[in-house]
């Protein structure tokens, strides 16, 4: 399994009346962690756009069972427990605060889309190949 942690901070902006996390907000953190994952791993969001690669969100689901608040620090665990074997890549999520409870456990489930032909494609070889070397490492 993959797995990559980021740490982020709840803004203001992001807290609802009630004075905690509003939940739309979850999907953007997840993104960000798919993004940095990617990055971690050696591979850029930007140079899959740049050559016609999309990866639209196909599945999203999410269980809440601990409020984040403003200015509270959490971490997002995120891994991929398989390599993709077709045209999909499903992401699992943690989120945990700082006292190590588990807040949020989510879900995505995106699939590799050419922009050009505008279909979905098996996952590019590029990947493939990274993310095989990066598990066998662990």
């Amino acid at each position: 399994m993959l797995q990559s942690t980021i740490r982020f901070r709840v803004r203001y902006a992001e807290t609802d009346k009630m004075g905690f996390v509003y939940y739309g907000h979850y999907a953007t953190y997840f993104e960000v962690a798919r993004v940095e994952f990617f990055r971690n791993f050696g591979i850029s969001y930007k140079e899959l756009e740049d050559k016609d690669i999309l990866l639209p969100v196909s599945e999203f689901s999410i269980k809440y069972l601990k409020s984040l608040y403003y200015d509270e620090e959490f971490d997002v665990l995120i891994s991929l427990a398989e390599i993709p074997t077709g045209t999909k890549i499903t992401f699992g999520y943690e989120i945990r605060n700082l006292r190590n409870e588990l807040c949020t456990q989510a879900k995505t489930t995106l699939y590799f889309f050419n922009r050009n032909l505008q279909k979905p494609i098996a996952c590019p070889i590029e990947i493939l190949e990274i993310l095989h070397s990066k598990s066998t490492e662990i």
